[in-house]
């Protein structure tokens, strides 16, 4: 799923000697420099700041992880060698033939370019190569990524492996509700047709994501023709612009993989256009509220029923723009 930003590269040289590269994000045309979204993860103290497009290229290389059944180590290895690499942007460029998210060349037998410039492709074969070294679980992160990468500077890695540790807590759900975004809050009108499923098309484009993100799902919330009853008054669900991902029963395996659901949604809002985010009684939302995280949830007073379910606590609610 090849990034739908692009990313500029430009050189400013300083008489004759100092070149200093910048990078400029295609945000609609909104300087990098001026754009204040972005997204934070906060965990054990540590504090990471991305922009949108590293935390969906984060967001992705942790789902792979997770959808493969690779533990948090994986995703804390992978993260912290694109940090390196690449800053986790999906570039066209690099030493020799390097391309890519994790930079890899062609002439190293990693793929074609095309494939290389896949970061769905390339972080698959990161972790083909991961998993064939024995004990990359108890290794020091710099040293398995080194292992993998086989760099000129094997110690570089080092400087970000606590971004990479990180990261990769809050993309699992190791840590709840850690990572959240500033976005926007902003999406073109979307038709009201609902397709085959009940979905308008931003819903059905969310539902497609997550099932070729984390495979076999539990979905709910919507059905053909509409849904009618069964949700609170005013809810999205009646205009098939919401669904349930569902994570039962409520233990503490199950809270750690709704999280890791609800926190890649988050890091992925802008793109998805998300409009509001619910699970286990905290909510997001998106706009000008969305830089507060993950807030208390008050389920409306007129609500009746399973606390827990009221609550979302057995599930991941998400609802798009209209």
């Amino acid at each position: 799923m090849p990034s739908l930003r692009t990313v500029a590269i430009g050189a400013v040289v300083a008489l004759g000697a100092v070149a200093t590269t910048f990078v400029l994000v295609d945000r609609g045309g909104v300087p990098r420099l001026l754009d204040t979204s972005g997204c934070t993860a906060e965990v054990d103290g540590h504090t990471v700041e991305i922009d949108l497009e590293q935390a969906e290229n984060a967001a992705l290389i942790t789902a792979v992880s997770i959808e493969r059944g690779l533990p948090a180590r994986a995703a804390s290895i992978a993260l912290a060698t694109a940090f390196q690499e690449s800053k986790l942007y999906n570039i066209d460029y690099g030493d020799r033939d390097s391309v890519g998210l994790f930079q890899q060349r062609t002439s190293q037998g990693w793929g074609t370019v095309p494939e290389l410039m896949d970061p769905v492709y390339a972080t698959n074969a990161f972790y083909d190569a991961l998993v064939k070294i024995d004990g990359y679980r108890e290794m020091e992160i710099t040293e398995a990524a080194q292992a993998v990468q086989r760099s000129a500077y094997p110690d570089a890695y080092a400087d970000h492996e606590d971004d990479g540790r990180a990261l990769a807590s809050a993309l699992t759900g190791n840590s709840a509700r850690a990572l959240w975004c500033d976005v926007p809050g902003d999406a073109d009108e979307d038709s009201d047709d609902l397709d085959e499923a009940g979905l308008v098309a931003r819903a059905a484009v969310v539902r497609t994501d997550l099932e070729a993100r984390f495979g076999s799902l539990s979905l709910g919330g919507f059905e053909p023709r509409g849904v009618s009853s069964g949700h609170m008054d005013g809810s999205a669900h009646y205009e098939g612009r919401a669904i349930d991902v569902f994570f039962r029963p409520i233990n503490d395996e199950n809270q750690q993989r709704g999280w890791a659901m609800a926190t890649y949604l988050v890091a992925n809002a802008d793109r998805l256009d998300i409009k509001t985010l619910i699970f286990d009684d905290r909510i997001w939302h998106a706009g000008s509220r969305s830089g507060d995280g993950w807030t208390d949830y008050r389920v409306p007073s007129s609500s009746s029923g399973d606390r827990a379910i009221l609550e979302h606590r057995d599930h991941v609610h998400v609802d798009v723009f209209d």
